[in-house]
This record gives structure tokens, sequence and C-alpha cells, in this order.
């Protein structure tokens, strides 16, 4: 069995696509997903798959939304190990770790070409502090979330993937959840 993580991008945010996460759990595990929990309203949902193709499993949840609740929803998959690694690859110093609300980590939908990832952050108007590593951004908003101009629409501008943000308070629990699946 796989573990992952899905991380639905841009639901339940300011009224807009909405889904239940009741609804969400109970169409993973009419897909066959196992073991299914969800954390949040924002979309992050932890299962166990008999296949071992989570691109596979990515395209049939996207197309199961799409059929279910009328939604064109990307998502981001990670296994439960490329998952762990977001802890190991990050470049945070532990003054920057002691703010955890100012922490994102960008998750892709495949590799940044990094000579984008250099116009992004030369042409960023903030004083972000950002870093690539693989299929992951790690932000630093220095000026906090809320007053940023480096939102996913820009960066999926720019990078030219599909993306999903969540803060690092979320991904330490979604951590913690994947430790409680043995994974």
């Amino acid at each position: 069995m796989t573990v992952a993580v899905s991380l639905l991008r841009g639901i339940n945010v300011g009224g807009r696509n909405k889904i239940r996460m009741a609804d969400l759990r109970e169409l993973y595990r009419g897909l066959g997903l196992s073991n299914v929990q969800s954390l949040l309203q924002s979309g992050n949902v932890l299962f166990e798959a008999a296949a071992t193709d989570l691109a596979g499993v990515g395209q049939e949840l996207e197309a199961a939304i799409r059929a279910n609740f009328g939604l064109d929803i990307h998502i981001i998959l990670r296994s439960s190990s490329e998952f762990h690694e977001i802890f190991s690859r990050h470049r945070f110093c532990d003054e920057q770790l002691l703010e955890p609300r100012k922490i994102a980590v960008v998750f892709l939908s495949d590799t940044a070409d990094s000579a984008a990832v250099d116009q992004l952050r030369e042409s960023n108007p903030g004083r972000e502090i950002m870093q690539a590593v693989g299929r992951e951004l790690y932000i630093f908003y220095t000026d906090g979330m809320a007053r940023s101009k480096l939102d996913s629409s820009r960066i999926e501008r720019a990078l030219r993937v599909h993306s999903t943000a969540r803060n690092w308070n979320t991904c330490k629990r979604i951590s913690k959840l994947l430790a409680e699946y043995g994974a």
C-alpha cells in the first residue's frame, strides 16, 4: 500500500469552490482508496492506495471531483516519504522557524525551471525569501502572507506549473498524521 497526501488547490477559500470534507472523503473511498482522513477544510486528504502510480490516482481524483462537484480542481500528490523530505530539505534558519505563520511550502506539479524561479525572484515586488528545491518552493513571507503579492496565481504564471501552498504549521500537522499511519 502507498500512503499519500493529496493537496487540493483553491477549495473552500472565500466561499468559492465549496466541498464538504465528509463528501470529499466519501469520494476518495468510492474510488477504492482506504484509510481516508482529511485535515482542515482546505483540501488536505491523506489516504492509502493499492496503486503505486500517484499521477494516475491524481488524474482519477480530478476527474471524479469534476464529475461529482462540477469543479475543475488541480490536485498535487506526494507520497508519505516525499512529504517527510520537505522537513529535511528546507533551508529556513532557526530565526525564521520561530515564525511559522510566515512560512509556506508551495507544492508544484512539476520541477520548476531554475531560470523561471530566478525571474520570479527578481520580478517579485515584495521582500519574500524564496528557495526552490525539487518540486517545492519554500517561501518566507518577511512582511506576512496577507499583504504579499506573491500568491499561487503569480507563481503558476511565472513557473508554468500548477501549485498549491500550505503554511508550515499545516505541513507539520500533515506530517504528524502521516506518522500515525506508520508512514
